[in-house]
């Protein structure tokens, strides 16, 4: 049986004056139903797996806001049919906490055919389609419904199939694009990785050709951004929530909050550059 895990202290709360209220408040409405709110730690490695460094349930198996800023730093790897392998450092997420969350898929606990995979065990794929063309990949938690949305990249490895694939998605345009180009936004990882619907409710503890494994210096506090998430301004004061969240300074985020960094440098958050 695989060792028993030890539990981290989660992530303190950004308290600041303001308007962000404080993530702690928020991580309230996506605990576990026994109360158990601690992020699950794994040293990421499975022994059962084949790949012992694969990250494994008990490091998805965490609260939304957790997760979301757990994720960052770790690896994506993306197996391509032909064998080869894409690898990038995920940058950027958002936490989407299920049913008080009026921007969330699931709001109101509302699970269907399109936001089943919100429900399942955390580690589960949740891939959708907008604008009938594009496609976003989430990641579920703890919580009923809850999932963090992957919004970039860095790409580590596979460049020049990451590049085929990007290129392949956008119809005939030649402009050649940057290495910072390529991932930065939850379609484009998508293309770039070659992720669409047939990923949904995959498990990336199980999956073959889609895993993540544990990053290299992951961030600590002080690198990571928390600021407000993207286009959904017409959800009242969930548009305002701090639940989006990337690390200070990588040029493969999509879009960089200077105002937020300058507040939380001026707090003491972070340090000034």
């Amino acid at each position: 049986m695989p060792r028993k895990r030890k539990l981290l202290a989660q992530l303190s709360a950004l308290q600041s004056t303001s308007s962000f209220p404080p993530l702690d408040a928020l991580e309230n409405l996506n605990t576990m139903s026994d109360g158990d709110s601690s992020p699950k730690s794994s040293k990421y490695f499975a022994t059962e797996k084949k790949n012992p460094s694969q990250l494994n349930a008990d490091f998805f198996n965490q609260p939304c806001i957790s997760l979301a800023k757990s994720l960052l730093g770790q690896i994506l790897v993306r197996k391509l049919p032909d064998g080869r392998e894409l690898w990038g450092r995920i940058v950027e997420t958002e936490a989407y906490l299920g049913g008080e969350d009026e921007a969330s898929h699931s709001k109101g606990g509302k699970q269907t055919q399109r936001n089943a995979a919100m429900f399942m065990k955390p580690g589960t794929l949740y891939v959708y389609q907008i604008y009938g063309i594009y496609f976003c990949m989430n990641v579920s938690s703890q919580g009923e419904g809850a999932a963090v949305l992957l919004r970039s990249l860095e790409p580590l490895q596979g460049l020049d199939a990451i590049r085929e694939l990007r290129n392949a998605s956008r119809k005939g345009l030649t402009k050649l694009l940057k290495d910072w180009q390529l991932c930065n936004g939850p379609s484009k990882l998508c293309q770039a990785f070659g992720i669409d619907k047939a990923f949904d409710q995959r498990d990336l503890t199980q999956d073959a050709a889609i895993w993540m494994v544990p990053g290299h210096d992951l961030p600590g506090e002080q690198d990571v951004v928390t600021t407000t998430r993207i286009g959904i301004g017409s959800r009242g004061e969930w548009a305002q929530k701090p639940l989006r969240f990337y690390l200070r300074g990588n040029k493969f985020v999509s879009i960089v909050d200077k105002k937020r960094e300058r507040e939380m440098a001026a707090m003491g958050h972070l340090s000034c550059s």
